[in-house]
């Protein structure tokens, strides 16, 4: 029985070498890479699947792994890089990490241990250790929409500061002096970075900083929701509230109705993330949002991954930031005062039933 002991012998290198070749664990030169898949071959060396697939040097897949895929953002993204990859005759498999640091660790291991070429990440958070064990191995990964700035990865982006500046900036122009927002969690490059936007576009316009009014929390539309509760509780609640995302806006818009108040004529709602066209239309009123350009986040990403598979040797990061739009619709009202409700006058004689 032949043994990877035999194919180092045959290949006249490691077996440590070897099992790099077959695990991808370690970045290995073309050329050794070739004598191994070559020692392979002539001794019929296949352990497993993964071996044969690695005969060929490619498995023609590539992994795509995002926060969840019920997220109507990353179904978009998800769909340019199939469309991508369909076209360029490569699979996808999808892994959801659920924003855990953990399960997105797990998913690498599963990737990896399946062969893809490459992966798509939309990360969790701070780079965890696999991430960063892969990268020094040379395994070509790309960044989707979040960004690891420890990593010096290629990635395409979004200006997320930029797009939330003008969001907010949108409505200080409308009158309002108080604005909320809902930030999601505040471990993600988008997070940091939009937050950075709003307090820019505040400072700017030479309104105080008043950390009561940024909340954090899960970026989803019970996070939104609990989150704009929180604000509408407080003393001086907010007339206006730019929201993180779009799920997160959901759960906002329920939070208010709850409250007895109403969008726009209470309290003005920007979203950030913008629903695709049937569901933008369900909304009453419609949102005023910024619309990211998801699908082709998904396809210039699979795009550089597919180029970085054919380059023969790994290419320079390449990084690509893409604009948001600032979609003006209903939510958006102008600032209208708060009266306190009139003071019940004593009816006359007459004006008694």
């Amino acid at each position: 029985m032949v043994t990877v002991r035999d194919v180092a012998r045959r290949a006249g290198v490691s077996s440590s070498t070897v099992s790099h070749v077959l695990n991808r664990t370690r970045f290995v030169s073309d050329e050794l890479c070739e004598r191994v898949v070559t020692a392979m071959r002539e001794l019929e060396y296949h352990p497993n699947a993964a071996a044969r697939m690695l005969s060929l040097k490619r498995s023609n897949a590539i992994g795509l792994i995002v926060s969840d895929i019920r997220n109507p953002f990353f179904a978009s993204v998800a769909r340019g890089v199939e469309d991508v990859a369909q076209e360029n005759g490569y699979t996808v498999v999808l892994c959801n990490s659920d924003e855990n640091l953990v399960k997105e660790s797990a998913c690498l291991k599963t990737l990896q241990s399946r062969q893809v070429d490459g992966v798509l990440l939309a990360s969790a958070g701070a780079a965890d250790e696999q991430v960063g064990r892969l990268v020094h191995a040379g395994y070509p990964i790309i960044l989707v929409d979040r960004d690891l700035p420890d990593l010096a990865l290629p990635a395409v982006l979004l200006d997320n500061e930029g797009a939330a500046y003008g969001a907010v900036r949108h409505l200080i122009d409308r009158g309002h002096r108080r604005i909320g927002m809902l930030s999601g969690r505040a471990s993600i490059s988008t997070t940091i970075e939009r937050v950075a936007g709003y307090h820019r576009a505040l400072c700017e316009a030479g309104l105080e900083l008043d950390a009561e009014l940024v909340i954090s929390g899960e970026s989803t539309s019970e996070g939104g929701a609990a989150a704009t509760s929180t604000l509408l509780d407080l003393d001086s609640p907010p007339t206006a509230l730019f929201s993180g995302n779009n799920l997160m806006s959901i759960g906002a818009l329920h939070a208010i109705t709850s409250h007895g108040l109403s969008v726009p004529e209470d309290v003005a709602v920007v979203g950030f993330d913008d629903f695709p066209f049937p569901w933008s239309d369900a909304f009453r009123p419609h949102l005023t949002t910024i619309a990211q350009p998801t699908y082709e986040l998904g396809r210039r990403a699979a795009e550089m991954l597919v180029d970085a598979l054919s380059a023969s040797s790994p290419p320079a990061p390449q990084r690509v930031v893409l604009d948001g739009k600032l979609v003006i619709r209903e939510s958006s009202g102008a600032f209208v005062p708060r009266r306190p409700p009139a003071s019940a006058e004593p009816r006359t004689a007459s004006q008694a039933h």
